[in-house]
């Protein structure tokens, strides 16, 4: 049950929990093979080459995508992009599952409740239509291996919503 995972985050508020998700999955337990940009790995290039590299040589090889929901993740176009891409079916790249893990510096995690309107709208649409799931942080690997391949599994039964116009730039405010 081990998957190549891609893992969506925002890059300049959650990074720590994105390391830690793959120390802990894919480094010491190894019950994932992680997919995640590095910290400028891509450098600075446009959007279009951002999103080319992306689709190459990240999601193309993965099964599943994990998204890490911080309070911010929600309005950055590259996640939405990541998801769009995730959802697509083309000759070269296979839809891949989906899922959605609110860490523990979103607002209202401890008391494991969610606004939907602050988790991106591809996600929370295809969460709505059961394509997907959303879970709270957890680090316990038999929790985790369990959604990623329910996530992996739920990929060719349900057919996911994307029909969304791709986001052309970072949302502003506290929800879309």
């Amino acid at each position: 049950m081990k998957h190549k995972v891609f893992i969506s985050y925002h890059h300049e508020k959650d990074y720590d929990y994105r390391f830690k998700f793959e120390e802990l999955f894919s480094n010491q337990l190894d019950i994932l093979d992680s997919y995640a940009v590095k910290p400028n790995e891509i450098g600075n290039v446009g959007t279009e080459e951002f999103r080319r590299i992306i689709r190459e040589k990240h999601l193309k090889e993965s099964t599943v995508t994990v998204v890490l929901i911080g309070e911010s993740t929600w309005s950055r176009k590259h996640v939405d992009y990541e998801i769009y891409n995730t959802l697509t079916d083309t000759s070269n790249n296979s839809r891949s599952g989906l899922i959605g893990i609110i860490l523990p510096s979103y607002t209202s995690y401890l008391s494991k409740t969610y606004n939907s309107r602050t988790i991106p709208k591809r996600l929370i649409q295809n969460i709505q239509n059961r394509y997907s799931s959303i879970h709270f942080w957890s680090e316990s690997p038999l929790e985790n291996q369990k959604w990623i391949h329910d996530a992996f599994l739920r990929r060719n039964k349900i057919l996911p919503k994307n029909s969304m116009p791709i986001m052309k730039n970072n949302w502003k405010g506290n929800s879309w």
